[in-house]
């Protein structure tokens, strides 16, 4: 953990040179493994440090200038005693904006400014004018190259800190002006990226980032903000760019994220409210906490809520008449959101809404993209650094990052919507996944992929997953299998919905109908390729056909259920195992697919969709001679007894007739009828026996004429559902003909 690490980093730092400091700030300060690992564990030196802090403070803020820690014992001492304080329990807003001032300033030399910033872990919150007031020391020049990339840095990994974000914008063109310098350009463009809102994307930026991009050359760092940029304003980038989204910045807040998440645990107080995703009354969070309760998802918390609030009786009318807003710590259930939903103030750090259903409920209803970038943000920072899936060997890993990944799937589940950045993550995680590490989560995960280009998918998620497939067991199979099914459920709704709320122009991959519908029908080939294989391997499992008719239970039905223009029949290495089948409910539920298949196709000759995607979109004829080949192959088994003519299916069986009576079988006309199907074979004996309980030989050609038909009142009777409603649209006869 990172605690661990922090101590082996106080260890080697021991065996440096005081004076050798340079920028390589990707080192925990000294002070980090030790107290997280012992925390208070000596209570009457860390209440002297606290005492000694607001001496610290006074020193530094009228300290000498350019005095070096090796000459000046004092301040060495106040440096530990600042490390111990912040490191524990976080230092408090006027604190932090002592420290910020102090560190801008210029009146100490860049080894001790650095100290000072690994220093800055905010306790509850940072105010927005502490931050306004370190900008302007930049403009002063007092400080040096590195303590401003530091400071970028910091606000970077500090941002869902800063309650009032809205001051921090006004600053948007001084921080624009700050990507001439080619040291701070990428961390201003990952403030920027944060910061962005729809007014701020002006002509004179885009034109200034293009010209950056163009000396430069392409920079991840300057195509996120072009991104984001064609993102709010389409018209006023016409350069194309990546479509699909991906993690642009490294993470800024490595520096402190061990300090965060110390400082976090043990800050933890009966409020905040903690909200579960079932809405209902909110719960104070209990202080007799178990081991792992203490999330790396954060608790709601607004920047104008007072502690106190819940502590001491205050009225709602007061909080609201001081503040103008509705704290979310107030928020306990639906009626609330509803009343004060143009007034709601989120909370600071944005991932806390993932455990909350009421705010999910905002953000899904108000659809602001600032919301929506600032969670994103945070949620790919969490994943890339924090939860990589090599992580989990060590058990405590292991129950946090499932936590996580639970918390996730609930909230997607909640929206009904995937989340980009879970998509990057998987980008990054699958080509390194054993299929066996938290495998429910990730397959979760995959079934919540956005909807997108398959071609584009396929390298960064289908490929791999394929891997997985031929080589597990056949229960990863089959999990692989019913994820994909509800990948497709997840997709053909976001059309369907996107098809008749807007055009198909505005969807976010600018695709027409005809290639969103060749996406689809990919995927579907590509889990018809999967099965046929699949079934080859597991020698026609019975346990892994259900699940790949399962997948065509879906597929048969997306143009009635979806009002989508796409049919996509099963594949030949599908279809006849389920037909050959020795298992009833297999041949049951072909049955009942090929049933839902004529009435797709029935109507999708009378759907107006598919008239428009005709052109764009293969919707030929030959789908319906297929459909047709299959129906009469599945005619001439069960019905006419006509199985072995090559007109049916001469590319599956294609045998000579004198070749079967040479050896002996005279009956292989009517070998798969309803009466001789392997599948249906012992019903006909069940039947017999129970017509006729006292015969001593059983004929299964007595089955013929009225007793066809009562034998298949018994078929029915027994469940055959599937095999019912095909039989009976399939095949039109009058009873002479019996």
């Amino acid at each position: 953990m990172s605690t661990q690490k922090g101590v082996k980093n106080s260890r080697a730092r021991k065996r440096t040179s005081c004076g050798n400091v340079t920028y390589q700030i990707k080192e925990k300060p000294s002070y980090s493994g030790r107290i997280s690992k012992h925390g208070r564990s000596n209570p009457e030196a860390y209440e002297h440090a606290k005492d000694a802090l607001q001496e610290a403070l006074k020193f530094f803020e009228k300290g000498p200038i350019r005095t070096s820690r090796i000459k000046n014992k004092s301040m060495e001492k106040h440096l530990k005693i600042m490390e111990k304080v912040a490191w524990i329990d976080g230092l408090a807003p006027e604190e932090i904006d002592v420290l910020l001032n102090v560190a801008l300033s210029g009146k100490f030399g860049n080894a001790v400014n650095t100290r000072i910033f690994k220093c800055l872990i905010p306790a509850t919150v940072i105010s927005g004018d502490s931050v306004v007031k370190a900008v302007s020391w930049l403009c002063v020049g007092k400080c040096s190259g590195t303590i401003k990339v530091l400071f970028l840095r910091w606000l970077v990994a500090m941002f869902d800190f800063i309650n009032e974000k809205d001051q921090v914008n006004l600053l948007y063109g001084f921080f624009f002006a700050l990507l001439q310098d080619d040291a701070l350009c990428p961390y201003a463009c990952h403030l920027l990226y944060l910061l962005t809102k729809k007014e701020n994307v002006k002509p004179f930026r885009v034109r200034k980032l293009l010209d950056l991009q163009t000396k430069m050359g392409t920079q991840c760092h300057l195509q996120a903000l072009l991104s984001l940029y064609k993102f709010f304003v389409p018209t006023l980038i016409s350069v194309s760019l990546p479509i699909r989204r991906k993690i642009y910045f490294k993470n800024s807040g490595n520096l402190w994220q061990a300090a965060l998440i110390a400082v976090r645990q043990r800050n933890t107080e009966p409020s905040p409210l903690s909200l579960k995703l079932p809405l209902g009354s909110a719960k104070v969070r209990s202080l007799k906490r178990k081991w792992n309760s203490d999330s790396i998802i954060p608790m709601p918390n607004s920047s104008s809520y007072d502690k106190e609030c819940g502590k001491k009786e205050i009225s709602l009318s007061d909080l609201l008449s001081n503040s103008g807003s509705f704290p979310v710590e107030q928020l306990h259930n639906l009626p609330q959101l509803l009343e004060n939903i143009h007034c709601l103030e989120l909370p600071s750090q944005m991932g806390s809404i993932l455990n909350n259903s009421l705010l999910l409920h905002y953000i899904n209803c108000i659809r602001d993209e600032s919301v929506l970038l600032r969670f994103y943000h945070w949620l790919s920072q969490l994943l890339q650094e924090e939860c990589l899936w090599y992580k989990v060997n060590n058990y405590e890993w292991k129950k946090q990052f499932t936590s996580l990944l639970d918390s996730v799937i609930k909230a997607q589940c909640f929206l009904q919507e995937g989340f980009y950045s879970c998509e990057t993550f998987l980008y990054k995680s699958l080509p390194l996944w054993d299929g066996l590490c938290c495998r429910s989560q990730f397959l979760q995960l995959v079934s919540w992929i956005p909807f997108s280009n398959f071609s584009e998918l396929k390298p960064l998620v289908f490929d791999h997953l394929a891997s997985l497939f031929f080589t597990s067991t056949i229960y990863f199979k089959c999990s692989l299998l019913q994820c994909l099914r509800e990948l497709l459920q997840n997709w053909l709704l976001q059309l369907s919905m996107d098809i008749h709320m807007k055009p198909m122009l505005s969807s976010p991959l600018k695709t027409t109908l005809g290639e969103s519908m060749k996406s689809v029908s990919k995927l579907i080939h590509y889990v018809s390729w999967l099965s046929t294989n699949g079934l080859r391997l597991e020698n026609n499992s019975i346990f892994l056909l259900h699940f790949i008719l399962d997948f065509y239970e879906k597929v048969c039905d997306i143009c009635i259920n979806y009002n989508l223009p796409l049919v996509v029949l099963v594949s030949p290495g599908v279809f006849y195992p389920a037909l050959f089948s020795l298992d009833s409910s297999i041949l049951n539920q072909l049955c009942y697919i090929m049933h839902r298949y004529r009435k797709n196709l029935t109507a999708a000759k009378k759907n107006e969709l598919v008239k428009k995607a005709k052109s764009q979109f293969n919707f030929s004829n030959k789908i319906y001679r297929e459909f047709n080949h299959y129906l009469t192959a599945m005619i001439g088994c069960l019905w006419t007894s006509k199985s072995f003519q090559k007109c049916f299916y001469h590319d599956i069986i294609d045998l000579d007739a004198r070749l079967l009576e040479e050896a002996g079988i005279t009956e292989y006309r009517s070998s798969l009828n309803l009466v001789h199907h392997p599948a249906l074979f012992s019903y006909a004996v069940s039947f017999l026996l129970q017509e006729w309980p006292e015969a001593r030989t059983i004929k299964l050609s007595a089955i013929r004429g009225k007793k066809w038909n009562w034998y298949l009142d018994y078929l029915f009777s027994e469940g055959l559902q599937g095999l019912k409603i095909f039989l009976r649209h399939s095949i039109h006869h009058s009873a002479s003909d019996e």
